[in-house]
């Protein structure tokens, strides 16, 4: 039996980051990892999920409907795009900042209005926040992955120092103090 995580939202958010820390965590506290990074359109802001399973023994990185115990989104389109894949029991964790995708962008399509409404309605545990004006205020919108993880640290039972020691070896030193009080903040 696995514990699985979906971390989603668009290229350049730093999804790709956020796996690396949480993968450091899990395999700090003695699971076996795997993780399984989808790109898409990555380096154009388009869509990006990586899968994060652990437990005693996981075979396969790959998370299907219906099965995610947590879902961190990094984006609200995100969050409502890859939904189906929460559990009944699931948590939804969103940043409520909106990225224009390129028809929005384009003016062929608009923003969907009331996406956190029909998020909630869905019946999902969803916790919203807005995860860039920590980010901001620990020195960088690029630290909105790290406050995310605060989030989500808060709701699994590792200790914080575990996610700490994550962060000094994941994260470059001349970024770290940011990242630290990004994660914290995050976590409050």
């Amino acid at each position: 039996m696995s514990t699985d995580i979906m971390i989603v939202g668009v290229g350049g958010q730093g999804t790709l980051l956020a796996s690396r820390l949480l993968g450091q965590v899990l395999t700090a506290q003695g699971f076996d990892v795997k993780v399984s990074e989808v790109h898409g359109m990555s380096q154009r802001g388009g869509s990006v999920v990586t899968y994060v399973k652990y437990g005693q023994e996981v075979t396969s990185p790959i998370i299907q409907e219906g099965e995610a115990d947590y879902i961190l989104a990094f984006e609200l389109l995100e969050a409502a795009r890859w939904l189906p894949f929460l559990k009944p029991s699931g948590k939804l964790i969103i940043n409520t900042q909106k990225l224009n995708p390129m028809p929005v962008i384009t003016g062929a399509e608009e923003y969907p209005a009331d996406v956190l409404t029909a998020l909630r309605a869905s019946g999902a545990d969803v916790t919203a926040l807005d995860a860039l004006t920590p980010a901001l205020e620990a020195g960088s919108a690029k630290a909105v992955n790290v406050v995310l993880l605060g989030a989500l640290a808060k709701r699994m039972e590792f200790p914080e120092e575990v996610w700490l020691n994550a962060l000094e070896k994941t994260v470059p030193p001349r970024f770290l103090e940011m990242n630290q009080k990004a994660f914290a903040l995050g976590r409050s």
